[in-house]
């Protein structure tokens, strides 16, 4: 393959020999002569025949190499983007800024994808996080340029891009999750109380360290300084979830007994009840309604205040609680 490169040898007949041909490119950082470039695209559309698998297994292969941009530029400039990707393909030459050529959208994401860890779904998530871009710009009379909810729409273009590939399903889920919330964590600030930081936390799970990696890799601004402003607000994020969860280990938001003191305050078996009770005080808490770390009686103090109270003496009910007279449910 590097011989074919370097003397404009045919470096193949077949579709896929266009894919070896673009990892050769992303693993040496070889360049390809226009000649070679224009031969491979009259193979680009046998692309569409490629095995889901192998088309899938031929592009991680280009993501995790060394030099994955000038892999996909090699991808682009044989047509072969536009046959397994459209989806990107469509980003090339898109600006995401009225006059800024280098904020295009294309080549954001290739530096995206070199900047980011060298793992498999971090690495495709950044490859497609901002191909709901295409379908939500909308360019202003005043020049601003907006891409409302692109994130969430790029998340559902994936569904079609993950079919195309044949991922499996526990990658496809990751990759999903990766696109829908690749802007939460750099959108943090010291403003965030600790519950909506430790309800950032719950949201993100396991995948919490991919999405950092993703979000530390998104920042491709030529502004001096903004890469280590993001970086430092991204790890003042972390910092803080850390101190939380030690926090928490050691003294809950809530207190232990506070299901005793529903079941007092109600007049309730122990049930499945006293769950969904301490629930939606645990996400008013979250919501930063209620105070965290109080005493039992403040909590019993806001169900109340939603409505509930301990049934009648000798009125029998099937609800394990009932609201007071005349007051409407807090919830459903």
């Amino acid at each position: 393959m590097s011989d074919a490169l370097a003397t404009n040898r045919p470096f193949g007949t077949e579709p896929e020999d266009l894919l070896r041909m673009a990892c050769q490119v992303a693993e040496t950082g070889a360049a390809v002569p226009d000649e070679v470039t224009e031969a491979a695209r009259g193979l680009s559309s046998g692309l569409v025949q490629t095995a889901p698998a192998r088309l899938r297994g031929a592009v991680q292969s280009l993501l995790m190499s060394q030099h994955p941009g000038l892999g996909l530029q090699c991808l682009h400039r044989t047509g072969a983007l536009d046959i397994v990707l459209p989806e990107l393909a469509a980003t090339v030459d898109f600006s995401q800024e009225a006059g800024r050529r280098h904020k295009d959208v294309w080549e954001h994401t290739k530096q995206v994808v070199l900047q980011s860890a060298a793992d498999p779904i971090v690495r495709w998530s950044a490859l497609l996080h901002d191909i709901g871009k295409v379908p939500t710009r909308v360019m202003h009379a005043n020049g601003k340029v907006t891409f409302h909810r692109h994130a969430e729409v790029g998340a559902k273009m994936f569904d079609k891009v993950s079919r195309r590939f044949d991922f499996e399903r526990g990658a496809r889920g990751d990759i999903r999750f990766l696109i829908y919330n690749h802007l939460r964590a750099n959108a943090y600030s010291p403003g965030w109380t600790d519950a909506a930081v430790r309800r950032f936390d719950k949201e993100m799970g396991n995948r919490l360290q991919w999405l950092v990696q993703l979000s530390l890799a998104d920042v491709t601004s030529r502004r001096p300084g903004r890469k280590q402003e993001a970086a430092f607000n991204v790890e003042q994020l972390m910092s803080r979830i850390l101190q939380i969860r030690e926090l928490d280990a050691q003294i809950p938001p809530l207190p232990p007994g506070l299901g005793n003191a529903i079941m007092e305050a109600f007049k309730l078996p122990p049930s499945r009840q006293i769950g969904e009770l301490r629930a939606l005080c645990e996400k008013a808490v979250e919501d930063g309604v209620l105070e965290e770390r109080r005493d039992a009686d403040y909590y019993v103090a806001y169900l109340i205040s939603q409505g509930f109270a301990a049934p009648p003496v000798n009125v029998a009910s099937e609800s394990p609680f009932m609201c007071a007279p005349d007051e409407p449910h807090g919830h459903e």
